[in-house]
Parts: structure tokens; C-alpha cells; sequence
């Protein structure tokens, strides 16, 4: 074996070199930039090797972030809209305290001035009380009243209608042989003057003890001395013109009508004496007439057919 043969032989990684390629200028500088920072890393002996291996491309990026400078806050040093905010809460907390503590009144300028013109003395320590003339003026005022009798309030009722009428001496007459006051008549009515809704009749007042007459000829039909209702009054039934009349006389004295059920009635015989029995307001007559069993209004009635 020669010696060249040899020598490749010790030396294999020469058997096969190739002359090296031209670098580019992009590789030219980075190989620059990476033997500058080989360079200057050379001085620590364990890291050379292994820094050296690395991209030259890392190195440099490593190198330039090195490079810039970092901004750190100081300690203890706070955002200006933080220490804003905190000073308006401060604020708010303080304002909040004063007004819940403070009167509402402690904050006007120019307090109400009230004038004196009544003072009203007190024995509370000494103390007067001064009032303003429009408040005692302010005292409410209250309406008028009056009592009324339950004529009164009937007069009132019907002032508007007339209930006069003259006596006459037919076949069919009034209850009285002249004429008297009516206080109440047919219709509806306050429920609670009698209880009821509707008046079926008409109320003459001449006075207790006044002797009562039957208006036409009839029949006895009824006579009861209750005590509520229509108290002692009788019914008699007549034959008028053809028609079934009824005629009722009420609230008569106990023990003042001497008719019985059956008896047969003149015109202007005796029926009873005026009187406060059962559901009465003051001694009067409440009369009655019913046409075919249906009320009617006694006044219209007899004023139409009540003749001399």
C-alpha cells in the first residue's frame, strides 16, 4: 500500500470532498453576523460549542430582541383614571353622609317667612304658638242642617201637587163631609218613610178622634184590628157603574168601628175614627180603592167620580 493510500485510508472524510459552492449574499451575511457573536461568546469555553451549532438566524433575532429596551412601571404608582375614580367615589360617599344627616330645610337661602298676626298663648314652658292669619282663615266650614217633621218632608214632596177638593153628598162621596189636608199620596215613595217602595194610596190628616164615612154602598169584607200594617181597618166592596170597587179605611182607633163581615153599607154611614194603629207616622186615615183588585190613585178617582 502506498503512502497516499495510507493516508485516505486514516483520513475517510477526504475520500469524497467537493470544492465548496459560492454563498449567496443573504448567506454571506449571516455568516458574518454569526462569527461576530461567536466572537464574542468565545471567552466561556462550555458554551462555545454548543452556541455555535445554533442558526446564525436565531442568533441574530436573539441578538436584536436583546437589544431593546424594556419599560417597567415604578412601584407603587397608580392610572390616573383609576386615582379619578376613587376621588369621586370619596366624593359621593361624603355627599350621601351629609345629606342624610343634614335637614332639607338647612340647605334654603331664603326660608318662608310666616306673618304673625294671631298669637295663641300656651303653658308649655312659656311658649306661645304664632298662627298665620291664612291658616285660621283655612278652617273648614260646615254645612247647614235641619230637623224636619215627617209633614214637613211630605209638603216638600208634594208642594207642587194639589190635593184640594170639595165635599159632595151623591152616590159617591169623600171620606169626610168637607174638606181636609193630604199629606201623602199615590205612588212611589223613600223606602224608608213605610217600608215599601210604593204608596197604594192617599193619607188624609183632620185629626185623631175624626169620624170616617163610606163613600158609596157596599159590603163589609173585611174588618181586623192588627197590630202592624194597616192596624183596625175595614174593607167594603161596591158596585159602581158596572165595576168591582173596593175601598179600604186604615189605621183606625182600636175599638172604633162598630162593622162586622156581612153587614150592608150606606153612603155616609159611620166607618171609624181617625187613629195611629199598626204601621203608622201620626194619626190619619190611609184610604184605599182598588179597580177589578189593581190600586188606583183614590184622589183621581173620586175627584172624577164624586159628584152631588
Amino acid at each position: 500500500m502506498s503512502l497516499r493510500e495510507r493516508d485516505e485510508s486514516a483520513h475517510p472524510e477526504r475520500q469524497h470532498h467537493t470544492p465548496p459552492q459560492p454563498l449567496t449574499r443573504r448567506q454571506s451575511r449571516e455568516a458574518e453576523n454569526g462569527r461576530g457573536v461567536v466572537s464574542s461568546r468565545s471567552a466561556k469555553p462550555s458554551r462555545t460549542k454548543a452556541r455555535s451549532a445554533r442558526p446564525a438566524r436565531s442568533s441574530v433575532r436573539r441578538s436584536l430582541s436583546s437589544t431593546k429596551p424594556v419599560a417597567s412601571r415604578p412601584q407603587g404608582q397608580e392610572s390616573v383614571p383609576r386615582r379619578i375614580f376613587s376621588f369621586g367615589a370619596l366624593l359621593f360617599v361624603a355627599a350621601l353622609v351629609v345629606g342624610m344627616s343634614v335637614p332639607a330645610n338647612a340647605f334654603l337661602t331664603d326660608p318662608l317667612t310666616v306673618a304673625t298676626s294671631v298669637e295663641a298663648p300656651t303653658t308649655l314652658r312659656g311658649q306661645s304658638i304664632e298662627v298665620s292669619s291664612d291658616a285660621a282663615a283655612a278652617l273648614p266650614a260646615r254645612d247647614g242642617y235641619e230637623v224636619k217633621t215627617y209633614a214637613q218632608q211630605l209638603q216638600e214632596k208634594y208642594a207642587n201637587v194639589s190635593y184640594t177638593f170639595s165635599a159632595t153628598n151623591g152616590a159617591v162621596r169623600w171620606p169626610f163631609p168637607y174638606a181636609v189636608t193630604i199629606t201623602d199620596g199615590f205612588g212611589p215613595r223613600p223606602v224608608n218613610v213605610s217600608g215599601t217602595a210604593f204608596h197604594n194610596g192617599v193619607d188624609f190628616t183632620p185629626g185623631e178622634g175624626t169620624p170616617i164615612y163610606a163613600i158609596a154602598d157596599g159590603v163589609v169584607t173585611t174588618h181586623s184590628e192588627d197590630q202592624g200594617g194597616l192596624g183596625n181597618h175595614v174593607v167594603l166592596q161596591h158596585d159602581i157603574g158596572g165595576q168591582n170597587i173596593e175601598s179600604v179605611y186604615a189605621h183606625m182607633q182600636y175599638g172604633s168601628s162598630p162593622l162586622a163581615i156581612g153587614d150592608q153599607v150606606r153612603v155616609g154611614d159611620f166607618i171609624g175614627l181617625v187613629g195611629n194603629t199598626g204601621t203608622s207616622y201620626g194619626a190619619h186615615l190611609h184610604f184605599e180603592l182598588h179597580v177589578d183588585k189593581v190600586p188606583v190613585d183614590p184622589f183621581v178617582w173620586l175627584t172624577n167620580n164624586a159628584v152631588n
